[in-house]
């Protein structure tokens, strides 16, 4: 069976030299995906977007084609050139059986007019709580929230993050879908309390709903204690960046690195005893995943499924002072932290191994393939 992957921002995830540019979790995630499925045999590809890469060249057994550059064409009209019309030529040019995409936006309805079409099986993942929520979803306009709708009830099969999206996908668009877990990049390094000079550590691209400014404000009620920002300016943000770029130059206990590429922001990671996380929507944060393999527990607003709560991974709270409370609480008592940590541990290597997280993606994939050879069977 051949796959492939529709992600026009993976290729910084998927080819280290590209890295420079700006990525997110569900990138991460698909990209990850990917590179699992190539290693258990299967033919997969990428459509990408065009970074000035070769088309056709492949990473890790993954081959990509490009489509359109950020900002090729002109306003108004580049929604169907390039935009439409490239993406439909390189999906063209990947020949897969099913196609796979994440995370809300007009390129969903594009891939469902193209798998319809052509008799395609689509899988879609949702990538953050919005996603299933016609009241909250991150798209700006009105025809790509349409396109979108248009294509999320087209896929011929869901996968989502949580209890929570499974809900809100049924109640908004009486729609079903399977919970999936997440991949993590194998941690090649996890170092002992007294080797980790990072206190506390915040990554997140800088956008509203990330609430980056929560972050400055514990760093400065916690002045003996020194944090890391780590964050780069998304479109339509840059006032967002710029703002907490200059109130963290204010505080002598705040780094800030602004944006590092996702192959160089492990080292951090590495060296991180606490991470905090102020977001108030997402899926399921890579980040956890990230921190917990290194034995780093989270701090966090954000408790998806109450897991956090649940399995003793740090932190869930309710307020900047159960947030202040629980950074001294893990900093200043070791043993309490490797407690911590030893859990964090032992929940990564029970739950998000390869093997296991991929079985639910190869189910949903098969399915979908399985249900466009019937259609086409049926004609």
């Amino acid at each position: 069976m051949r796959i492939c992957f529709l992600g026009l921002g993976n290729l910084p995830v998927l080819a280290r030299e590209y890295n420079h540019h700006g990525t997110g979790g569900a990138q991460v995630q698909m990209t990850l995906l990917a590179k699992a499925l190539v290693k258990r045999g299967y033919e997969v590809s990428m459509v990408v977007g065009d970074y000035g890469q070769e088309d056709g060249r492949a990473w890790e057994g993954v081959t990509t084609y490009k489509a359109f550059k950020h900002n090729e064409g002109l306003p108004i009209i580049r929604f169907i050139h390039p935009r439409w019309t490239k993406t439909w030529a390189a999906l063209g040019r990947s020949d897969a059986d099913v196609y796979v995409t994440s995370c809300a936006g007009m390129h969903v309805g594009l891939l469902a007019l193209y798998c319809n079409r052509m008799g395609k099986g689509f899988v879609f993942r949702l990538a953050n709580d919005g996603d299933a929520d016609p009241r909250h979803v991150l798209i700006q306009t009105w025809r790509d929230k349409k396109l979108y709708e248009f294509g999320l009830r087209r896929a011929d099969r869901l996968l989502c993050q949580n209890n929570l999206q499974r809900k809100r996908l049924k109640d908004n668009y009486s729609l079903s879908a399977a919970i999936i877990r997440s991949f993590v990049e194998a941690s090649v390094l996890v170092r002992p309390l007294q080797e980790r000079r990072i206190e506390l550590l915040w990554v997140s691209n800088l956008r509203d709903i990330k609430r980056p400014g929560l972050a400055v404000d514990l760093a400065r009620s916690l002045p003996h204690r020194h944090l890391h920002m780590v964050g780069g300016p998304l479109t339509g943000a840059a006032k967002l960046y710029d703002n907490i770029q200059r109130e963290a130059a204010t505080l002598t206990n705040l780094t800030f690195h602004g944006a590092v590429p996702y192959h160089e922001v492990s080292e951090l990671y590495d060296r991180a005893r606490v991470f905090i996380n102020t977001s108030s929507s997402e899926g399921f944060p890579n980040s956890y995943l990230q921190s917990w393999q290194r034995g780093v527990p989270v701090i966090a607003f954000l408790d998806p499924d109450g897991l956090i709560q649940r399995e003793g991974l740090g932190y869930a709270v309710s307020g900047m002072d159960e947030m202040r409370q629980a950074s001294e609480r893990l900093l200043s008592d070791d043993s309490e932290w490797q407690r911590a940590s030893d859990r964090c541990r032992v929940y990564m290597d029970r739950h998000h191994g390869d093997d296991i997280v991929l079985k639910p993606y190869i189910l949903a994939i098969e399915k979908a393939h399985m249900v466009r050879c019937k259609s086409r069977e049926s004609r």
